[in-house]
């Protein structure tokens, strides 16, 4: 169910492995993906996918001055190559490894799981039997049950892809985050804190993103507008063209599901968002070969497995105990950080990228073994100023 990056993702590796494979979505999968994607570049190279990438960058740098005119143009090199995904070609290849497949524009509208096959209703009218049905329909979706943990925070942005006055960043610069904040007023500065996200496309146009790393409530799209738009003015840009908006909202600290039921699901469904870094897409295309896999042992097992066992089996694969307790430990950090006013938010970052690039480059995609990524958290508990450290205990409360 689905027809976003995660459907595409598992359906190619599902048809790879010779599978039976009906899919449903209420969009074509060639609909074009209203969102960027962006990715460190060797993600992608140890995939040997990095040709997908439109746009790939050497000079890629953070901004965490405290606005002071002698200080303002400080930033952190982070000597990794970062690229943007040709959204089309992207999309074209996942589709193309389905082997033909065709989706049917379905809607969904029930789920009924029986001993050996499950039952899937659709508004249409339309019935479809399978042996195990996975949702990758995104994280809005009515199927899969998890527990409920309190707010749920959600990484907010508004961006624009456009022609400028200036040049809001340097030339053949990307940045990942610029949270100066001389473009702010007090009031401004006691409200949850957001940071700039940009890159030069070259031609002459450039991408500019407000983003909220995580809130409950989200900000709002005319906030996060309005300071972007803030941003610009303070350094006398404004925009000449626009050729795209983006607008992103998609949760951070979505509990995992529940692992017992007999219901598969992938990406955004199955709570794979990092919590600390919102990335997702590198995840997918490393998690999906082996769940399809596990998926086509457990068919073709005899006896036959029921529904319940082949969805249980997945579930193990997809969300091991390693990958839980990872989780558990992003979900803590990404607690914190939400406490942080904007002046403690930019000490953090500024620390936590003094950090070997290994370590926070395998925090970011989630690729540490969990022993590593115990020893990354204590070292950059050690290294963190002390009004930091207070944070990262929690004994430091932001109360906006």
């Amino acid at each position: 169910m689905g027809a976003g990056p995660a459907a595409l993702c598992l359906t190619a590796e599902l048809v790879e492995q010779g599978l039976d494979v009906k899919a449903l979505a209420s969009k074509s999968p060639l609909h074009p993906w209203p969102n960027t994607y962006g990715i460190w570049a060797s993600e992608l190279e140890s995939l040997n996918m990095q040709s997908l990438l439109k746009y790939r960058w050497k000079d890629t740098v953070s901004f965490f001055g405290n606005g002071v005119e002698t200080q303002g143009d400080k930033y952190t090199n982070h000597c990794l190559d970062y690229g943007l995904f040709n959204s089309i070609d992207f999309q074209k290849a996942l589709y193309e490894r389905c082997n033909g497949l065709s989706w049917e524009i379905e809607t969904v509208e029930k789920i009924d799981f029986r001993e050996t096959d499950t039952l899937v209703s659709c508004s249409s009218g339309e019935k479809y039997i399978a042996r195990v049905v996975i949702d990758a329909s995104g994280h809005s979706t009515p199927f899969v049950r998890r527990p409920v943990q309190g707010a749920i925070a959600k990484q907010a942005a508004y961006g624009v892809v456009g022609k400028f006055s200036a040049p809001p960043v340097d030339k053949d610069r990307f940045v990942l985050m610029d949270f100066r904040p001389d473009h702010l007023t007090k009031k401004e500065l006691s409200q949850p804190p957001s940071f700039l996200y940009a890159m030069d496309l070259g031609d002459g146009s450039y991408f500019v993103e407000e983003t909220s790393l995580a809130c409950a409530p989200p900000l709002s799209f005319d906030l996060l507008k309005s300071r972007l738009n803030s941003r610009l003015s303070h350094k006398g840009i404004h925009i000449n063209e626009i050729f795209h908006e983006e607008y992103c909202l998609f949760p951070m600290n979505l509990p995992l599901p529940y692992r017992d039921q007999p219901l598969l699901a992938f990406g955004g469904s199955a709570s794979m968002v990092h919590p600390a870094s919102g990335y997702l897409v590198g995840s997918l295309l490393r998690r999906a070969p082996a769940l399809a896999e596990d998926i086509a042992k457990s068919i073709n097992l005899t006896p036959l497995l029921s529904t319940s066992q082949i969805a249980k089996r997945g579930w193990k694969t997809l969300w091991n105990p390693e990958l839980v307790q990872r989780h558990r430990l992003y979900h803590f950090g990404l607690q914190r950080l939400m406490s942080f006013d904007e002046s403690l938010l930019r000490n953090f970052f500024e620390t936590f990228f003094k950090l070997p690039r290994y370590d926070w480059y395998g925090y970011l995609t989630n690729t540490l073994p969990l022993p590593r990524l115990f020893i990354v958290m204590l070292k950059l508990f050690s290294i963190a100023p002390f009004k930091v450290r207070l944070g990262m205990m929690g004994l430091i409360i932001n109360k906006r």
